[in-house]
């Protein structure tokens, strides 16, 4: 409700007639909650869960210390603090019984997410393939710098560093707030892959549509602007040839 009631406002500045407040849509969906809407209206819940829970992540990628790993606490200061794009944070979002895999890469400055089509597994060499091949596509000003957990998914960095020219950096162990910005997508994309489920069963066309509706969801952060908005600017931005 907050981001369509902000969205509205920014969509139609001199229209006074497309506003409502995000009060106004919350009294309205729970008023249509004790009645006959109230399964439906549970099941457009992210989590798909009507009462809160502790946070805790329970998947783990398998960790361990890499050959050449550089720590967080190494990576340059301009990607802290957001300022500069081209810095980005990646996990794997992992499937039913540990045997699929989907990619996540989320861009710190914008937020903008590129996910990961990963059909045949999860191993080094894959992983290294499809970051490879997706963040080949960016201009050179927008492929600074990569940070992951200790995942054993990431042993061949060294040779994607060569391969790409972005340096890798790890996070501590079992500090997924280092990356929150991915931690965070990564809860937004169960709604579309939940837990338990074969991730494999969805085609790269299915992830280019996922990744495209969050890119283009009105985000707080960004004064309301999308993902997609902020980072075409990112891209007018750049030097040109």
């Amino acid at each position: 409700p907050q981001q369509i009631a902000a969205r509205l406002a920014c969509d139609y500045p001199k229209d006074l007639e497309m506003r409502v407040s995000h009060e106004t849509i919350y009294r309205s969906l729970f008023v249509q909650a004790r009645g006959a809407l109230r399964k439906e209206l549970t099941s457009c819940l992210r989590s798909g869960r009507v009462q809160r829970r502790a946070h805790k992540r329970t998947e783990q990628s398998g960790t361990g210390h890499l050959r050449g790993m550089v720590s967080i606490s190494d990576r340059p200061a301009e990607a802290l603090d957001r300022a500069i794009p081209g810095h980005w944070e990646g996990d794997l979002i992992i499937g039913k019984g540990g045997r699929s895999a989907i990619g996540t890469l989320v861009e710190r400055a914008s937020r903008f997410l590129v996910l990961l089509h990963l059909p045949h597994g999860r191993t080094a060499e894959l992983v290294r393939d499809a970051l490879t091949r997706q963040l080949a596509k960016l201009p050179a000003e927008l492929r600074r710098t990569l940070t992951w957990d200790q995942g054993s998914e990431m042993a061949e960095h060294v040779q994607f560093t060569v391969d790409t020219d972005i340096d890798v950096y790890f996070c501590d162990p079992h500090s997924p707030w280092q990356r929150g910005s991915n931690e965070n997508t990564n809860g937004l994309l169960r709604q579309y892959f939940p837990k338990g489920t074969d991730l494999s069963r969805w085609s790269a066309e299915d992830l280019e549509a996922v990744a495209h509706a969050l890119n283009n969801r009105p985000r707080k952060i960004l004064g309301w602007r999308t993902p997609a908005e902020v980072f075409e600017e990112q891209l007018r931005s750049l030097p040109q040839a």
